[in-house]
């Protein structure tokens, strides 16, 4: 079956509407709306929360934008399509909550198609989400990588949310502090691309993987909002929030993608969180809540 463009432009738009209903619910207070378009093709739409009751910053963003040739990061691995035409959209959202209790979470689906004269195109979809709490809670941890689990399971069982699962554990770890940046979740790219995977079930796959998250997520900071904390828990959380900037600028994908590609900055960087802090070569102390963090829960394991 042929890529059906408009069905899946049509799935990210709702779904970006569905997601930002549930968290305004949340929060009590409304997401901003800023449309914009891209000179060389497309636009999108941004949904972002600053200083809100619960979310000190967060974003979901829809994008559909078009180009003439693949950016670098598109092709870097898969090289036959340098100079390819291109159409991509998709839906990302980072969330920030102001409770150093509460994770800071990330989802990504996308869809891409490669042009050109003389081949036939070449589709993919990707995607994941992934959690980077400050204080680990297993109970969190185990709901959010079980709810993971169950959006793949349709769609190859669990060998295949094995490979889903080791592969965000790769993806989202920090080369040069040997770090993982949170506890993983899934992470998925290329599929459909080599063409055993019907358009269909790669995009059942992406509807399964963003349809989950708002059940994947809430539970957990439902439970953790209210929870007490302190300078020293504001401090340790804008220190780890320093190693998400760090992937984000130096590794993401989609980040890269949407800098080379002429997206807007903004938006492609509201992912950043707003307070962060560096340190010259701290540790945690031993046997506090912060070691724990290192020594349980930025360690990849099987959680479900």
């Amino acid at each position: 079956m042929d890529a059906d463009l408009q069905a899946v432009k049509t799935y990210f738009t709702e779904l970006q509407q569905r997601i930002v209903a549930a968290l305004e619910a949340f929060d009590g207070q409304a997401f901003r709306s800023d449309g914009w378009t891209r000179p060389a093709g497309g636009g999108g739409l941004t949904r972002v929360i600053e200083e809100g009751n619960f979310f000190e910053r967060g974003g979901v963003n829809f994008s559909h934008v078009r180009g003439g040739a693949m950016p670098a990061s598109a092709t870097a691995h898969r090289p036959e399509l340098a100079g390819r035409s291109f159409e991509a959209m998709g839906v990302s959202l980072v969330l920030h909550p102001r409770n150093p209790y509460c994770p800071t979470v990330h989802l990504n689906v996308r869809f891409f198609i490669a042009s050109a004269a003389d081949a036939d195109p070449v589709w993919w979809f990707g995607g994941g989400m992934d959690l980077s709490p400050y204080y680990g809670f297993e109970d969190d941890v185990i709901h959010f990588h079980a709810s993971c689990r169950r959006a793949v399971l349709p769609f190859g069982g669990e060998a295949e949310y094995r490979r889903l699962k080791e592969w965000c554990d790769r993806y989202f770890h920090l080369k040069h502090r040997n770090e993982a940046r949170g506890v993983g979740g899934l992470f998925f790219d290329d599929v459909g691309a080599d063409g055993t995977t019907d358009f269909d079930t790669a995009f059942g796959l992406t509807r399964s993987v963003g349809d989950t998250f708002i059940d994947a997520y809430l539970p957990i900071v439902t439970r953790r909002q209210a929870l007490p904390y302190g300078e020293r828990e504001r401090d340790f959380q804008a220190y780890r929030r320093g190693r998400y900037v760090e992937f984000n600028l130096v590794f993401d994908r989609g980040t890269l993608f949407g800098l080379q590609s002429g997206g807007r900055t903004e938006s492609i960087l509201m992912s950043l969180p707003p307070i962060v802090k560096w340190r010259y070569d701290w540790a945690p102390e031993p046997g506090s809540s912060e070691a724990r963090l290192y020594e349980v829960f930025l360690k990849p394991r099987d959680w479900v």
